[in-house]
């Protein structure tokens, strides 16, 4: 626009601040703009000059002066995602072990993270589109697993079914079971961890540690599957809670770390005898309610290291699927959180009834 522009107010906008008037009426113009021709004068008021907190009145003339041109605005370059070679997307179906209309369930193997990051170049998202299939959309995220940690990891091919089950981890719902080898044997073989974890400062947020203070509630149960002699023990694992590392961080506390896991056990993480150095943490199962009805619940098998090192310490495989009992949600760090709660409430009413039946008195 390049010439003056006189508008009059309307009686709706008496007695409003003109930058609300531009606001209303000209709100591609920005309050910098506004400011700048207040200070030039070229912003008038019944031809007086006028500022952005001025107050207008029904039946003034407004003066505007031509819109300065906007700078053009550099186009931010579109990152488009490169096609996927032939052995790229027949790795990417290999490993799938479950699909239906909903949802898909892949076998992640150990060394490929879930997202990408700064150094990050081979993961999981990068490779959705050639799990497409007949669906419309590639399929969606709907949880992580670390780098290093494989087995069962769900995929939402729907918007739907991408609420629903993200709906299911929030409240706690789904269930996650995991295998590890840790070093040493727990002293209880049926127990829960209960230890608060926070990102331990220093360290970028890529560790956590237990911190009393500032940490938040995480909870974990686990069982002995086996045991080989002292040194080493063959758990299952169930998160209660959904924090980062958990499940590493809880049994590196109670002095047991998973095999394999340099960054929370340090060298006692490390086994002789020809047990692989890679990570001994996998998602064997995962059970979550299905937005078409019913249960989905899918098994993922170990990757070779995992399975050799099972064998080479004597443990026999077909023992490791235990009965997954159901842990009563009053158990979990929420169902605590949340009867507090809910007993703190109570406890408000009753003192609230209490002060009225005085005052009735």
């Amino acid at each position: 626009m390049s010439e003056v522009r006189t508008f009059t107010v309307a009686p709706d906008d008496d007695g409003i601040r003109l930058d609300r008037w531009f606001k209303r009426h000209l709100p591609d113009i920005s309050f910098a703009q506004v400011s700048r021709w207040a200070r030039t004068g070229q912003l008038r008021l019944d031809g007086k000059r006028a500022t952005p907190g001025d107050r207008i009145e029904a039946g003034q003339a407004i003066r505007v002066p031509p819109a300065e041109p906007a700078a053009p605005e550099k186009a931010r370059p579109r990152r488009e995602r490169p096609p996927l070679t032939e052995d790229q997307i027949a790795f990417a179906q290999e490993v799938v072990i479950h699909r239906d209309p909903q949802a898909i369930v892949i076998n992640k193997p150990p060394g490929l993270a879930t997202q990408g990051g700064t150094k990050t170049h081979e993961h999981v998202d990068g490779l959705l589109d050639a799990l497409q299939f007949e669906a419309e959309g590639r399929p969606k995220l709907v949880h992580r697993l670390d780098k290093d940690t494989s087995g069962a990891l769900l995929l939402a091919r729907t918007s739907r079914a991408a609420t629903f089950f993200g709906k299911s981890f929030a409240s706690r719902t789904a269930r996650k079971v995991y295998w590890a080898l840790v070093t040493g044997v727990p002293s209880i073989e049926d127990g829960f961890i209960d230890l608060p974890l926070a990102k331990q400062p220093g360290t970028g947020g890529e560790k956590m540690h237990v911190d009393e203070k500032e940490g938040l509630p995480t909870k974990t149960r686990y069982r002995m599957i086996e045991r080989a002699g002292n040194s080493t023990a063959w758990l299952e694992l169930q998160p209660l809670t959904g924090r980062t590392h958990q499940l590493r961080a809880h049994l590196a506390a109670i002095g047991h770390p998973i095999v394999g896991d340099g960054k929370y056990g340090g060298q006692d993480a490390f086994l002789t005898g020809g047990i692989s150095r890679k990570m001994h943490l996998h998602a064997r199962r995962i059970r979550i309610d299905h937005p078409d009805g019913g249960r989905l619940d899918v098994t993922a098998e170990p990757p070779a290291h995992f399975a050799e090192s099972l064998v080479t310490l004597g443990f026999d495989p077909s023992l490791g699927d235990l009965p997954l009992d159901e842990v009563k949600f009053s158990e979990t760090a929420e169902g605590k959180r949340r009867a507090t709660s809910a007993a703190a409430k109570a406890r408000r009413k009753e003192r609230k009834g209490e002060r009225r039946s005085r005052g009735r008195g």
